[in-house]
């Protein structure tokens, strides 16, 4: 592939996105940032009319503020950056991607659903509160995304803004997210092959990370095709890592790193890329999707050096 140009937002970069990268010397430093970024813009959301309903807020915040390592902010973030864009104009996708996220994991661990007790080492949602609540509470964090996604902004023409709900609602929608849930409880108890497991997981887990960066790189306003096209296959290769490297936690892992319970596939007889390619197979296979998706970042060059990080940071997590 040929290098492909590197887009500029908006004309020169601003003189905090100069600022923030003075500061950040490693992957660590990167990622503390930017946690502490999207924390402190999530927070700033959660205070809202309630019209009495005190208790679903509550439930909101603790579902969305217990901790968590916001994986999908960090790549909002890092794509941005990867196509020139200012980091204060992926504030917004990058709050809006970890409200779905956390909405998925409240319905996630439901009796209903996967029965967790825990989440991110603290009782799930439905535990510190009720069944109900819960329900509602993802209900609502998962509205609210798309309301912070829907007003006027500064930083974000109505364009961007259009394009970014849209990959968002399909992200999570019928044909993404939820219906790799649907199939996940499909397979449970049932023998599957490989090709049924990544369809699973590329829509379970990865549409939502594809979400992450292709929103991340609409935060520029000059983002080619072919950008989108190479960060798209780094996107779908991580994804499908991310999830490769759960499994293999939930076999050498223990609860308490974890922050859920440790063996939970393994108890719901779930398939999981361990159980069909043993533990070496699936550990070669996420180095395997590990260069493919530093492959397709080789155009953009230093560029995108923190979406390479992350790439490093997901196959690292189970070594």
């Amino acid at each position: 592939m040929a290098k492909v140009r590197l887009c500029r937002s908006m004309g020169t970069q601003s003189s905090d996105r100069r600022q923030h990268e003075k500061q950040i010397v490693n992957f660590a430093d990167y990622l503390k940032q930017c946690q502490l970024r999207v924390n402190e813009y999530l927070t700033t959301q959660m205070n809202f009319p309630t019209g009495g309903a005190d208790t679903l807020q509550q439930a909101m915040s603790y579902s969305l503020m217990n901790g968590g390592k916001r994986v999908r902010p960090v790549l909002v973030y890092a794509a941005a950056e990867a196509c020139g864009a200012n980091m204060s104009a992926a504030d917004r996708p990058a709050a809006a991607l970890e409200m779905i996220h956390s909405y998925s994991l409240v319905h996630d661990d439901l009796p209903a659903m996967d029965d967790d007790d825990l989440r991110r080492g603290k009782p799930t949602c439905h535990i510190a509160y009720d069944e109900a609540t819960a329900i509602l509470a993802g209900d609502a964090l998962q509205t609210l995304a798309f309301d912070l996604l829907s007003r006027p902004s500064e930083k974000l023409n109505a364009q961007q803004q259009l394009t970014m709900i849209q990959i968002l609602a399909q992200a999570s929608g019928g044909s993404g997210m939820c219906a790799g849930q649907s199939i996940d409880l499909q397979a449970v108890g049932h023998q599957v092959d490989l090709a049924y497991l990544e369809n699973m997981h590329n829509h379970k887990t990865g549409a939502l990370i594809h979400a992450s960066v292709l929103m991340g790189a609409h935060c520029a306003t000059d983002t080619s095709e072919q950008q989108l096209a190479a960060l798209s296959q780094y996107a779908k290769a991580i994804g499908l890592a991310f999830q490769v490297q759960d499994d293999i936690l939930d076999v050498i892992s223990d609860t308490e790193t974890l922050g859920k319970a440790q063996g939970a596939d393994i108890a719901l007889n779930k398939p999981t890329y361990v159980s069909l390619l043993g533990l070496d197979g699936a550990k070669a296979k996420a180095r395997e999707l590990h260069e493919q998706a530093r492959a397709a970042l080789a155009p953009f060059g230093e560029q995108a050096k923190w979406l390479a990080a992350v790439s490093d940071y997901i196959v690292e997590r189970a070594n």
